[in-house]
């Protein structure tokens, strides 16, 4: 070889090494994700957000102990928990957080401007100061909302009134924090049209006995299970006990009606969470939370169980089950 070609040899290869590299770094890229919920750990097999999102990260080849680390933050229930496991996610340089509600939503933004946050929220992130617009986010949130299902409260408590027309006193099962209170104030404005007294029933340390047994001491007809993580990691103990005292109830997720709920009014839990692990994809890719839109829900579906309804011994009215966009026989 003449000493040109060897020295345009040589030269390339030198040239080449650090791409090389550089697309060997990226190819064995380990990305850390940070998952903080109020909740405590949930049943594998439970649709929560914290379940799916590493789930449909799993269709787009991410792969716990592979290609990604998952670093889930459980605060079982005591909220003021949250900021301290949102300070460790920080401290373990996540990649990306993702949060499951309100409350896990504000922990992270309160610890961190700079980790990428995606939330799962059901309130407003606009009016709550956590992003400038959603189309054009800025800062470093982005994620999806439900924000309208806060709203829907006043349409659930419209539908569980429809279902079971007799109730004059119907339960609000809610947990302590913002996300409760909102729906409660939407249901409120309902109560009065609609002629029926809300029984506000807080669940206190998952003691699900006690909320029941306070309903049936309030002479409750029926129940609306409001939004949030900790009641839909809960909602067999839910359901179970609504099934024991023979009472009405609605809920969020049409999963909870599938494993024996009445009915359910809201969007798909399973959608937006992929939506939400979506938007992770892009930011691992290399897109900034300040571009991504905040998404929202486009569809909202009533699903209604005729097998537990008759196990309550509730005739459904014809109208209602007309507008069901499923009901399971």
């Amino acid at each position: 070889m003449d000493r040109r070609r060897f020295l345009l040899t040589s030269l390339a290869g030198v040239l080449a090494a650090p791409l090389a590299a550089a697309e060997g770094k990226q190819a064995g890229k380990v990305y850390r994700l940070g998952i903080l919920s109020p909740g405590g750990v949930p049943d594998p097999e439970v649709a929560t957000a914290p379940n799916l999102v590493p789930r449909h990260l799993r269709e787009l080849g991410y792969l716990d102990g592979g290609n990604l680390i998952l670093e889930r933050r459980f605060a079982d229930g005591n909220i003021e928990r949250l900021l301290g496991l949102a300070r460790e996610l920080v401290k373990l340089q996540a990649d990306v957080i993702v949060t499951a509600g309100a409350d896990a939503t504000q922990a992270a933004r309160d610890v961190t401007a700079t980790i990428p946050i995606v939330m799962v929220t059901a309130l407003d992130p606009v009016a709550r100061g956590w992003v400038a617009s959603l189309s054009r986010p800025g800062g470093n949130m982005t994620g999806v909302t439900t924000v309208a299902e806060t709203v829907l409260a006043a349409k659930r408590l419209e539908l569980i009134k429809e279902a079971a027309p007799r109730s004059a006193r119907i339960a609000v099962l809610a947990v302590a924090g913002p996300g409760s209170r909102a729906q409660m104030r939407e249901a409120q404005k309902a109560a009065s049209p609609l002629r029926v007294t809300l029984i506000v029933v807080e669940v206190v340390g998952g003691d699900y006995d006690r909320a029941f047994t306070t309903m049936v001491a309030e002479r409750a007809d029926a129940v609306l299970v409001l939004m949030s993580p900790i009641l839909t990691r809960d909602h067999k103990q839910i359901i179970d006990r609504a099934a024991k005292y023979r009472l009405p109830a609605i809920y969020e997720w049409r999963d909870h009606v599938e494993v024996g709920g009445l009915m359910s009014y809201g969007s798909s839990l399973v959608e937006l969470s992929r939506r939400a692990a979506a938007q992770v994809d892009k930011i691992f890719k290399g897109a900034k939370p300040a571009d991504l839109p905040v998404e929202r829900p486009t569809k909202y579906e009533l699903v209604i169980n005729l097998r537990t309804a008759q196990a309550l011994g509730l005739t459904i009215p014809p109208l209602l089950l007309a507008r069901a966009d499923q009901v399971i026989e």
